[in-house]
């Protein structure tokens, strides 16, 4: 059986998140999406939050292929390899996606050959959006007509009971 991990902060997660997992579902028969925590890194939503967004945004979606995690203080590749993950999902917006990406998947590959990492295209629609981008959006008036197109509607509803 085949089995990717797809690891992010998910700080929110985002309809390009979405999208992601969808397609990775689609295309293995397990899917973890990994919720990587980092102590130097301020989150807007603790991993408790971020784990409930991902179960319910995820619920539809071939429920027994699906699972969410959350790891910390290890190297992706080696996190993927303790749960039996042959794969790495990685996504692609920008050629300095695709730069970083490349050279995280040679030092992986280099750490443990036997897991591959396969990258994914989103659509030009969703190309852009990245958690970042989401809540570097948060505040001005009316914020809430812009962000609401770049997430689903679970996390919008976390994102206005945060922030309004």
């Amino acid at each position: 059986m085949s089995r990717v991990v797809y690891a992010g902060s998910f700080d929110p997660p985002t309809k390009g998140h979405l999208w992601m997992i969808e397609e990775g579902a689609r295309l293995f028969q397990n899917l973890t999406v990994a919720i990587g925590t980092n102590p130097e890194k301020a989150s807007t939503f603790s991993a408790e939050d971020r784990i409930a967004m991902l179960e319910s945004i995820t619920a539809g979606i071939s429920a027994t292929n699906v699972d969410v995690a959350v790891f910390d203080n290890r190297y992706l590749v080696d996190y993927a390899r303790s749960v039996g993950a042959d794969y790495i999902l990685r996504g692609i917006r920008s050629p300095a996606d695709f730069e970083y990406e490349r050279v995280m998947r040679h030092i992986n590959a280099d750490i443990c050959p036997d897991i591959t990492t396969v990258f994914l295209m989103p659509p030009r629609q969703i190309a852009e959006v990245s958690s970042s981008l989401v809540k570097g959006m948060v505040g001005p008036k009316d914020w809430e007509l812009t962000v609401k197109r770049f997430v689903p509607d679970v996390v919008f509803q976390a994102l206005c009971q945060r922030f309004s």
